[in-house]
């Protein structure tokens, strides 16, 4: 039983993460097509407006930096590393 509930958190928790991610690239988008469009629709540019857009757009980028996937790849490649090189073998 312990080890089923193991293999169901295991195959959960990516499938959570992923779900987060993108809903989080979607709202991202979603804000920024907002402060594009009350940007842009009053015809003048003021500073804070801009900044506003700026800060916006670097929280998205970082955001897409984020992303849950990337790290596990870098953590298995690392993995992958460590046990050749503790077998011996060379590439």
């Amino acid at each position: 039983m312990n080890e089923q509930q193991n293999s169901k958190d295991t195959t959960f928790l990516p499938v959570l993460q992923k779900g987060i991610w993108l809903f989080g690239i979607t709202a991202w988008i979603f804000g920024l097509t907002d402060r594009s469009i009350a940007l842009f629709s009053d015809g003048y540019l003021s500073a804070i407006d801009i900044v506003q857009l700026f800060t916006a757009s670097f929280f998205f980028i970082s955001w897409l930096f984020l992303n849950p996937f990337a790290i596990a790849r870098a953590a298995k490649n690392t993995q992958a590393k460590n046990s050749n090189q503790k077998v011996g073998i060379v590439r």
